[in-house]
């Protein structure tokens, strides 16, 4: 009785495994459609393979994407013997396992001899590929589907118009719906199946600046030169006059490459022709001593023409004529007038808001430049500015808070929190610096400015080599926070990285403290006495010297704090303050000695009038640099004093 039970049992489990086998299984079967087009696909012929392709894609068999998958990635054999398509495994040597597409079964291992590989070549994957898009687009794999989408911008065509509508109501991930809604405008634009849809198309980019629209519209008014008897009932762009549309040879061109018109008899094929034809010394019965003469070689060859031995001449008279009996003018290669007219307002549109946003973009940048000016200037504006000393040194604090940030970071890894140790750090070092130069050496040389170039250039020299005998020659990193990675994207034209902003506000800081520290501070007050009058301070009981010392330290520090928001995007090396020297000094000249306002008056003249120039001139920013020197030493002549001049009784001095 129990065998009879067990018995019973294990039928009845062979039965539901067959049965859901059975339910497993496709219910219509591939293979008939893959011998349907046997012949095709063992051709593998570009020319040919595309029906079975087409038939394979839009059969609707959920084998289908795998059969286009294994044929592009060439594991897809025939059995020779029946003709029938495996997905073919190397087994060892020369024998391949095949497995069915219908139900995944190994059907056996053959020799290589009985079998024959498909290797598609890559005109044959590419179709395949775009055939493979209808499935991409809708697999459960959200980064096949963002695949899907690249291949189709990468390559758009007709036939994935239709998919990719059919994909778009059930996408679940809103950002790859936004880029196939998308997409699917951009195609239609190109591919709709009527005016009305291609125009609405059109209508809901109008405004859009992403570089896909423009290239989605370009193709639309591609347009194609041409030269008939008379204006085709085309889409005609413009018709052409010859020598103010189009040069009479370009004309006479098309003529002779449409076959309107045979080509111009050039010298040299004269001489050659009349060579062939000499005859007792003679050609068409002209001496040969008289073809010289260029009209009586043209007068033999044109009586061998009237002879039939010759092409017929064809000369100055004979393209005017041509000329004059056809017309010349661009058709667009779509037929659609609408559309073109569209298409072009819509280009014209998005040209001009693309030149808007580029002048911004320009504007930005040079805002930006601007900021890294100040910034490096307003310590030099108090040291020189301010105290009319001139030092050349200057550069190298920037480069000591630069390497003061990059020390930092050798010991605090996050990068936040060490640019918030190093900006006082640097301040401190720098300030420090500047004191020591100004108790050392300044004190002794002031009123005596020549003097004082050389000795601050000495200076210059002797930290720059000491900064490569401690941290060597190669640039070091200065890594700036990762919040301050990337770029604030306005749109596709106008972009401004967040370091840039972050220095522009910086900028601003600067500006801020500087004038409390000028304005509302006893240094501030005490520093301003001293620059209007030296001697009427010290009466005061105001010390001179110790303003001075406070003054240039001060200067030095706002360079090294500078320095740090430099090094977050240059190189940090020991040249890094020679870079921004001569742009520090030009600042601070042009912008009117003693004037914090000057300084930022000739921060901003500076930096826009640099990216004015290389706009003009990008390929060559040496060339630039030169201009812009050149106009300052010209804006200098007229205006001596800077933009801002200083008033009172220090503007004599």
């Amino acid at each position: 009785m129990k065998q009879i039970y067990a018995a019973a049992l294990a039928l009845l489990l062979f039965c539901v495994t067959a049965v859901s086998a059975l339910a497993d299984a496709p219910s219509v079967k591939i293979q008939p459609l893959l011998a349907e087009h046997q012949t095709v696909i063992a051709k593998s012929s570009r020319k040919t393979i595309g029906p079975a392709i087409d038939a394979i894609a839009s059969s609707g068999l959920p084998q289908a994407q795998q059969v286009l998958e294994v044929w592009a990635a060439k594991n897809m054999w025939m059995r020779k013997s029946d003709g029938f398509f495996f997905i073919g495994e190397k087994v060892e040597g020369k024998t391949y396992r095949l497995t069915d597409f219908d139900n995944g079964a190994v059907v056996g291992e053959f020799q290589k001899g009985d079998l024959k590989q498909l290797k598609p070549n890559s005109g044959i994957r590419a179709m395949i590929a775009t055939a493979l898009v209808q499935f991409q687009l809708s697999d459960p794999d959200s980064a096949a589907r963002a695949d899907a989408l690249q291949s189709i911008a990468r390559d758009p065509s007709a036939d994935q118009l239709a998919p990719l509508r059919n994909s778009i109501s059930g996408e679940a991930d809103p950002a790859l719906k936004a880029q196939k809604l998308r997409l699917e405008r951009l195609l239609t634009i190109r591919f709709g199946a009527s005016d009305a849809e291609r125009i609405g198309a059109i209508s809901d980019m109008a405004g859009d600046l992403g570089v896909d629209l423009r290239a989605s519209l370009n193709p639309v008014l591609t347009t194609v030169r041409e030269a008939a008897t008379e204006i085709p009932a085309a889409n005609i762009a413009a018709q052409l006059i010859p020598d103010e549309g189009i040069s009479r040879e370009d004309a006479y061109a098309l003529l002779v490459a449409a076959g309107l018109a045979a080509p111009v008899t050039q010298a040299g094929d004269i001489r050659a022709a009349l060579a062939q034809h000499i005859d007792g010394g003679r050609v068409a019965g002209i001496p040969v001593a008289q073809l010289s003469d260029p009209a009586q070689r043209t007068r033999a060859y044109a009586m061998l023409a009237t002879q039939g031995l010759v092409p017929p001449l064809v000369g100055e008279v004979e393209m005017t004529r041509a000329i004059n009996d056809h017309v010349f003018y661009d058709r667009y290669l779509d037929p659609s007038a609408p559309v073109t007219e569209a298409a072009a307002k819509a280009l014209k549109d998005i040209e001009l808001k693309v030149s808007f946003n580029q002048a911004l973009d320009l504007g930005l940048d040079a805002l930006s430049l601007a900021s890294i000016y100040f910034l490096a200037a307003i310590g030099l504006a108090i040291t020189f500015g301010v105290m009319g000393v001139i030092n050349m040194a200057h550069g190298e604090f920037i480069m000591m808070g630069a390497y003061t940030g990059y020390v930092v970071q050798q010991f605090v890894p996050d990068h936040t929190l060490s640019i918030i140790v190093a900006t006082p750090l640097a301040f401190a070092v720098t300030f420090a610096a500047g004191v020591a130069m100004e108790r050392l050496v300044i004190r002794h040389l002031y009123s005596r400015p020549l003097e004082t170039l050389l000795a601050t250039f000495g200076i210059s020299i002797a930290l720059q080599q000491l900064a490569k005998n401690i941290f060597g020659t190669q640039a070091r990193p200065l890594t700036a926070p990762g919040w301050l990675d990337g770029a604030w994207v306005m749109n596709d034209v106008v972009s401004i990285s967040y370091i840039r902003i972050a220095i522009f506000v910086l900028a601003l800081i600067f500006l801020c403290v500087f004038l409390f520290i000028m304005k509302r501070t006893r240094l501030g007050l005490d520093t301003r006495a001293v620059t209007q009058n030296p001697a009427m301070a010290a009466q005061m009981g105001i010390n001179p010297g110790r303003v001075n010392m406070l003054t240039f330290g001060l200067g030095s520090g706002i360079a090294g704090i500078a320095g740090v928001a430099i090094g977050l995007f240059a190189k940090v090396t020991s040249e890094l303050g020679s870079d921004y020297i001569v742009q520090s000094f030009m600042t601070v000249v042009v912008g009117g000695v003693g004037n914090i306002w000057g300084t930022l008056a000739g921060a901003a003249m500076i930096g826009f009038l640099q990216k004015g120039i290389e706009w003009m001139n990008p390929s060559n920013t040496l060339a630039a640099q030169t201009y812009m020197i050149i106009f300052i030493i010209i804006f200098i002549q007229f205006r001596p004093r800077g933009i801002i001049a200083l008033k009172g009784r220090a503007a004599g001095d």
